[in-house]
């Protein structure tokens, strides 16, 4: 048995959950004291071994320590020193080792401590499959920092970090303890990832950013707002919380009567270490996880056009190094949901790109009562996130220490290449999925596991103690100091709450703010005639489409008002005197370049360099900033919806508009409709401004490409909450978008736009319907002479 037969040690290392595969006996083999053509047998030992340092860099994850319950053992038996040719006899010999560590040779024992160290202790790193190689390199150097020649980090900093791990733990038990039975969904279980956030603001506070744009699910949600997106000291969002806990409500949140508390979002500001300060928004969210995330997406990416607009920003890398979007997600939703996938394939779109996204998965291994074998077919949560070639970084949630070291990686990465870095971070649920689930009915042998668990906070203050870092009667002190803050918060909310104010019916949007119902909307001739010369003539060296030629004469004409406009050239001219006006105009969807019925033609391609021209482009209002941009999304309704609505939020004062295909397809984005267009100022008081152009009639195209579905729309429209249009000319249309941008109340419009009569002489206008007027709600049905005549009105 001792010699390793009959599976001796492999049980031995089972039963101590070891991952690695015990050594085994074998005979030695050594090539070099052999001579002669025994060489070759060396040189190929010796590539056997740089085989084994790649193999780690790529496998050595499987075998990392990150599951603080030891639900699984991983193993990689292609690690195994068998499958390399190589044996316990090797193990003191010296080989080349292609530059790892900085050394040229080492002892096969020490390229396996050096691989281990980095691949396979409480992080595991997932790299090798991003094509850069600058981006490898980096990483490698990063982790060689972090996890071999790693420094100690300094006593103040371990107290810090055992800080927010005491107040995320004793906000979970605060509120468990008043607040008995009633529905938090506790982070306990994942608590590092409190420290984890609290160093990557300070970081990103370092590196230059201004402003951090979080979206997350309900998990986790109360405790984030407190001791993240608040200030931890003076409590002002504990002190919100609770007032919701008790009942009342909070003087100066009164839209958290919209919705449930761990469904609202904040505002909040931090003053850094370094002295800056960090604005920190935490996105409202719905139960249906991960659709936030476009939304967040969409809001940061906003916010760096409109830092585009300073004059002194004119490189969009340093925008992208002032604003920060971070999406904390699910283990279970972020393998499951769809919306993910659609979000991640927008990371390096032109339209979309935000400089990369911090992406935090906490994991706590399950999803409701199911485990990860029946959630996932992959191996990981993660694994969906590489098509965008990030690196992913596995973390045993269990060591707060190894978080902080990640986060300073994830940070640097993303502010030197502004691309997407994932972190997944694994602990598990104390609880069930609510504090009323009993969750050992399906995870029995989990929750065996979860209970015996003493809890990172802790294990973390006696690994303090142990090193006479802190001492036991400083760790109480410590505790006792926090709990006497929430005492304090909960009596202070105690005293301000008020009580739940009347919800009242929202304005109806026909309505401005100053009562009236009509918008002046016309624009001068001049305006007009500018803008049609800017869209009908084509730059000197430009080689159109020769079919293009004619159609942009007749732009021309119907400037001049020689022939009645179309709806692609009234859309345009909206579009540009909005520019002119100081708007930004943002339009994006499927094909929306061209448009599907290619009426648009808002992008031109020169026929022999593939140039890009953009007409309306050219028009940007030097004063303001303002421009016009269009974009070709991605195949995906759900995912750019939710951009564009996010976009929509804090671009609050632009026209921002999507365009689906065919309005019949806009049902793959319905619950970003039903959610957050169609219920956000109800829910959050969350505005946008946001239009949806939904192309619409039966015209014989079948069930598939005929229906927006109208009724949909109508049915959503009970509160006030949407503007739903049906526009019948050009003119129509032209009012409308120019009325949506203006008008002081800030409201979502649903708009069928047409198909057929995009071209249809009946459903023309001329130019004196644009430099006259506005929107009529009613238009005159001219062919009624008698009006007494009337017998039903439909």
């Amino acid at each position: 048995f001792l010699t390793g037969q009959h599976g001796f040690y492999d049980e031995v290392f089972k039963d101590l959950e070891i991952n690695l595969s015990p050594l085994r006996w074998a005979q030695d083999y050594n090539p070099s004291l052999l001579g002669g053509d025994h060489f070759r047998e060396q040189t190929e030992k010796q590539a056997k071994v740089l085989e084994l340092i790649n193999a780690y860099r790529i496998r050595g994850h499987l075998l990392a320590d990150i599951d603080p319950l030891n639900m699984t053992a991983h193993h990689a038996s292609e690690l195994d020193l068998e499958n390399f040719d190589l044996t316990v006899w090797d193990l003191d010999r010296e080989f080349i080792t292609g530059g790892l560590h900085g050394t040229r040779t080492a002892t096969l024992r020490e390229i396996l401590s050096i691989l281990r160290r980095a691949y396979c202790g409480k992080v595991g790193i997932e790299y090798r499959h991003i094509q850069s190689k600058e981006e490898k390199t980096w990483i490698r150097e990063q982790v060689r920092q972090q996890f071999v020649d790693t420094v100690p980090l300094a006593p103040e900093t371990q107290k810090e970090l055992l800080q927010k791990l005491i107040e995320a733990e004793q906000f979970e038990q605060f509120l468990h303890k008043k607040y008995l039975g009633q529905k938090r969904f506790s982070l306990e279980g994942t608590e590092t990832v409190i420290p984890l956030l609290d160093q990557l603001v300070e970081n990103a506070s370092e590196k230059g950013v201004e402003e951090i744009f979080m979206g997350m699910a309900h998990r986790g949600r109360l405790n984030v707002l407190t001791n993240i997106v608040g200030d931890a000291e003076k409590g002002d969002m504990a002190e919100r919380i609770f007032t919701v806990f008790e009942g009342t409500s909070h003087p100066s949140f009164p839209a958290d009567e919209g919705d449930v508390k761990y469904h609202q979002g904040a505002f909040g500001k931090r003053k850094t270490k370094n002295g800056n300060e960090v604005k920190i928004q935490l996105s409202c969210n719905p139960s249906h996880l991960e659709f936030v995330d476009a939304v967040v997406e969409g809001m940061a990416r906003a916010r760096q056009d409109e830092l585009l607009e300073d004059p002194d920003s004119s490189a969009r890398e340093v925008v992208y190094d002032r604003i920060l979007p971070v999406l904390l997600h699910g283990d279970a939703a972020f393998a499951g949901q769809g919306i993910v996938m659609e979000t991640l394939q927008l990371a390096n779109l032109k339209g979309y790109r935000v400089g990369g996204t911090i992406h935090i998965v906490i994991n706590n291994q399950i999803g409701f009562t199911t485990g990860p074998d029946a959630a996932r077919s992959s191996i990981y949560s993660t694994d969906a996130a590489q098509i965008t070639q990030l690196p992913i970084f596995h973390i045993n949630g269990d060591d707060p220490e190894a978080a902080y070291r990640v986060v300073k990686i994830a940070l640097d990465y993303r502010q030197e290449f502004n691309k997407d870095v994932a972190l997944d971070l694994v602990g598990f649920r104390r609880l069930g999925h609510n504090e009323g689930d009993e969750p050992s009915y399906t995870q029995p042998l989990m929750y065996a596991r979860v209970k015996a668990h003493p809890g990172v906070r802790h294990l973390y203050a006696q690994k303090l103690v142990r090193e006479a870092i802190i001492s036991e009667d400083e760790l109480a002190k410590m505790t006792d100091k926090v709990v006497g803050k929430y005492e304090d918060i909960l009596q202070r909310a105690k005293q301000i709450a008020i009580e739940k104010p009347k919800r009242e019916k929202l304005p109806a949007p026909v309505q401005d703010e100053d009562g009236s119902n009509v918008l002046e909307t016309a624009v001068s001739k001049e305006t007009l005639t500018k803008i049609s010369e800017k869209i009908s003539l084509v730059p000197e060296g430009f080689h159109v489409n020769p079919k293009m030629v004619g159609q942009l004469a007749r732009r021309a004409k119907m400037g001049t008002g020689e022939v009645p406009m179309d709806w692609g050239f009234a859309e345009a001219i909206a579009f540009g005197s909005l520019v002119l006006d100081g708007k930004n105009v943002r339009l994006s969807g499927q094909d929306s370049g061209r448009g599907t019925f290619s009426h648009r033609h808002a992008l031109m391609y020169d026929t022999i360099n593939g140039a890009v021209w953009c007409p309306l482009g050219e028009l940007g209002n030097e004063k303001t900033g303002a421009k016009f941009q269009v974009f070709d999304s991605s195949l995906s309704e759900q995912g750019v919806l939710g951009f564009e609505y996010g976009y929509s939020v804090v671009a609050s004062d632009a026209l921002v508009m999507w365009e689906a295909q065919f309005g019949d397809f806009s049902n793959g984005a319905q619950v970003i409709i039903d959610q957050y267009i169609a219920a956000s100022e109800e829910k959050w008081n969350q505005k946008c401004r946001l239009v949806m152009l939904l192309p619409h009639g039966y015209e014989g195209q079948g069930p598939e490409h005929s229906s927006a579905r109208l009724e949909r729309y109508l049915q959503l429209c009970a509160e006030n909450n949407l503007q739903v249009c049906y526009p019948t000319s050009p003119a129509q249309f032209f009012h409308l978008l120019r009325r949506q941008a203006n008008q002081k109340i800030v409201r979502p419009l649903i708009v069928m736009t047409p198909k057929s009569l995009l071209r249809l002489p009946a459903a023309s206008s001329t130019v004196e319907e644009l430099t006259s007027g506005g929107f009529q709600p009613v238009i005159d049905d001219n062919s009624i002479v008698n009006r007494a005549e009337i017998k039903r009105i439909v």
